[in-house]
């Protein structure tokens, strides 16, 4: 019987080095498209968590919701504490046990009557163990960050009205201080990849560099990405290489990771590195209270 005519060794190799090299090609293609994907559903949750925000602010006369706080009374002249309210995002969500522990737990935080889906809080490619990775920028109802702020303004600490330079508000307590710059260029909300050390995301005002417990985050493809004041959101690659290799460490309890820079807090010293920091705080802040622009 005549045998049928197969493959010689050198075909099937250079058979196999062609599919090796294919996919060699759309490997990266591949996996460079789904990280698309997973930004477009990021940039999908921080624009929902945005609404949110603005839905808060539309029911309580424009006032941004705090990052935590308190309501007061007086009483003969004395402020008095009287309780507490709740801050953009409650205790559910502050690593807990499990999926179902954090649905149960009714402490969601302020914006939970408008979103009410645990999964729009946190991006899928976050930090395990971690059922948030959000924050709003410090700018918005934040803490209080030297030179941003007037003090003695509010009836507690965190809601001391912001300090105004020309037609710039620095800390925002109300959509109506949004005025220059203008909503579309304000930051609101931005991925860190992990729970907010302090309820927010910290970017000095006066000093140039980075603080230690807010290091750049670096996510999805060397960049993050930020809601905006006119409800917008946006994906940001850093310019600079040192922003995305700035020194960390990752600090772990045994239940659960989090990610801070190694030391004290950083400042840029490549003109790329300065960009991505600047960047950041005007989008924050509106301005940078270090340079000439402090005169303004």
């Amino acid at each position: 019987m005549r045998k049928g005519k197969g493959f010689t060794l050198i075909e099937l190799l250079v058979v196999i080095a062609i599919i090796a090299l294919l996919l060699a090609l759309l490997t990266p293609v591949l996996r460079s498209a789904k990280e698309r994907a997973y930004r477009v559903v990021c940039l999908s949750n921080i624009r929902q968590l945005t609404f949110a925000w603005f839905a808060y602010a539309n029911e309580h006369d424009g006032r941004i919701v705090p990052v935590e706080g308190y309501t007061y009374e007086k009483t003969r002249g004395d402020i008095v504490r009287k309780g507490h309210v709740d801050g953009w995002i409650g205790n559910a969500f502050y690593l807990p046990e499990s999926r179902a522990a954090m649905i149960e737990n009714p402490d969601k935080g302020a914006l939970w009557p408008y979103i009410k889906d645990v999964d729009i809080y946190r991006c899928s490619r976050g930090m395990a163990r971690h059922a948030v990775t959000y924050a709003p920028v410090v700018s918005v109802n934040g803490v209080n960050v030297e030179g941003t702020y007037m003090p003695a303004t509010g009836l507690w600490k965190m809601t001391n009205f912001g300090k105004r330079i020309a037609s710039t508000v620095l800390k925002l307590t109300n959509l109506t201080e949004i005025i220059s710059p203008g909503a579309a260029q304000r930051a609101v909300f931005i991925d860190l990849g992990q729970t907010p050390a302090g309820n927010d995301f910290l970017v000095y005002y006066l000093y140039p560099m980075w603080s230690w417990h807010s290091p750049p985050p670096i996510r999805h493809h060397d960049g993050t990405t930020l809601s905006m004041a006119d409800g917008h959101a946006e994906y940001w690659r850093w310019k600079g290489h040192e922003t995305v290799t700035i020194p960390r460490e990752i600090m772990d309890n045994g239940k659960y990771a989090y990610e801070l820079l190694e030391g004290p807090d950083y400042e840029p010293q490549t003109e790329d590195g300065i960009y991505d920091l600047q960047r950041l705080q005007k989008a924050t802040w509106g301005r940078i209270g270090y340079t000439s622009e402090e005169k303004l």
